[in-house]
């Protein structure tokens, strides 16, 4: 065999199995549980005020009660399996985490800004899920979950971290 045709496949070689660790680092690190759907949530959100079919970019229940349970609702019906508010242990991110940093800011305009820049990112990692290099690590609610459950569940998680 040429010193070519050596360096090209030890070159494939070496590309499938970096392919092979990150397929398999993809499940050990916290893939979803085989097979794992989205579904619809059988929460009642009529006590909310209702959004419409505009996307609202900010939490519009931030320090909402109502929300919050609501939100507690559905949280435990769809999210509950992977994360977990009141100690740490799920397979998905810990969802107190999600603003601290924002908390830490002091100034209260760019506090404001931190968290819609939050909001939007839990809007739409809710709605689209999240795919790493091919693992699904969480599916997508988009079909299955209005944005007042979303905004809800936001505010339940909100109620953790104060």
């Amino acid at each position: 065999m040429k010193e070519n045709d050596k360096k090209a496949t030890a070159k494939r070689a070496g590309r499938a199995l970096a392919a092979a660790v990150l397929l398999l680092y993809g499940f050990a690190a916290g893939g979803a549980p085989a097979g794992e759907q989205a579904f619809r949530v059988n929460v009642d959100t009529r006590a909310l005020p209702a959004l419409g079919s505009a996307l609202r970019e900010e939490n519009p229940y931030r320090g909402n009660a109502t929300a919050v349970t609501v939100g507690a609702q559905v949280f435990e019906q769809a999210c509950s399996r992977c994360h977990v508010l009141a100690t740490s242990g799920g397979i998905g991110p810990d969802l107190r985490m999600l603003d601290v940093s924002c908390r830490k800011i002091a100034d209260e305009a760019r506090r404001a800004a931190c968290l819609r820049d939050q909001d939007h990112y839990f809007l739409k990692t809710v709605r689209d899920g999240k795919t790493i290099v091919g693992v699904t690590h969480m599916p997508g609610w988009r079909d299955f979950m209005s944005q007042e459950a979303i905004w809800a569940i936001r505010s339940y998680i909100e109620s953790h971290n104060r």
